[in-house]
């Protein structure tokens, strides 16, 4: 099977005499597609799943070649084109590679990349550093790219220490929000805190959103082997009180511990 099969085969999915539901899709319609097809990317990754890693590349691709033969279908540009495009971008992109420029770490290709980005962009309407963060993106994303856009300029603390005290600090007006238990005050200073700890995150090198994703993972794990010795023992957890629900929970928790990959 080649490329140009599989660009063929999508082109007949769009045609008169393809699939219905192809052929109702747009570029917004699509939106929720690729953002679910990159998460089970994601999940098969975590996994260490080459099989499902495999496949879901293949449902991620698949997203972008519909986007492209709607946008052939309406004369803008061609599967083909946005190719062209990410060649030339990352021949231009990588000049230490294709050209002339040293650079020998990650962070002075970063130096580079970030100059080229800014020089492709000059001109364009931006009325904010900022701008260019997608408003889709998950929240703890989207707030450690803002802060990386506004260090980029010195925005930004100096140490981690000063921001581990702005973590506490955040926490403390939490506590002080919920002592008063007014709704709309709690939230904004939860939103604070939540901010203050991605930016910790940043400074110790921990993407958020994964190590959330991790901790979610790892609740659930616990939780779902909780339910399978309630199971085990006639119990209804819904039956059993906070003590006892602890109990199971411990054992569970001492269980995973000592078999990490129970």
């Amino acid at each position: 099977m080649s490329w140009s099969n599989l660009v063929d085969i999508v082109a007949k999915l769009r045609s008169p005499e393809g699939c219905p539901w192809d052929r109702a899709q747009t570029h917004t319609s699509l939106k929720r597609f690729l953002l679910e097809e990159a998460y089970e990317l994601f999940e098969a990754i975590d996994q260490a799943d080459p099989a499902a890693v495999k496949d879901e590349l293949g449902d991620v691709l698949l997203q972008v070649l519909l986007h492209a033969q709607i946008a052939s279908e309406q004369g803008q540009f061609s599967i083909e084109d946005v190719i062209t495009n990410l060649s030339d971008k990352l021949v231009r992109r990588h000049p230490h590679v294709f050209g002339e420029v040293f650079a020998e770490t990650p962070e002075e290709v970063m130096v580079n990349w970030d100059a080229i980005k800014k020089r492709e962009k000059a001109g364009r309407e931006r009325s904010s550093i900022l701008d260019g963060v997608p408003k889709e993106l998950p929240a703890l994303m989207r707030a450690e790219k803002i802060q990386k856009k506004a260090a980029k300029v010195g925005f930004d603390w100096d140490h981690t220490p000063e921001v581990v005290e702005k973590v506490k600090e955040e926490f403390r007006e939490l506590e002080e929000a919920a002592a008063k238990g007014e709704q709309a005050e709690l939230e904004e200073e939860l939103g604070d805190l939540l901010f203050a700890i991605v930016n910790l995150a940043r400074f110790i090198k921990v993407d958020p959103e994964f190590a959330l994703q991790k901790a979610t993972a790892k609740f659930t794990e616990r939780f779902q082997l909780l339910e399978r010795y309630a199971r085990e023992e006639n119990l209804d957890l819904a039956e059993l009180n906070l003590d006892g629900l602890n109990a199971l929970w411990d054992r569970a928790k001492a269980h995973l511990r000592k078999n990490p990959h129970a």
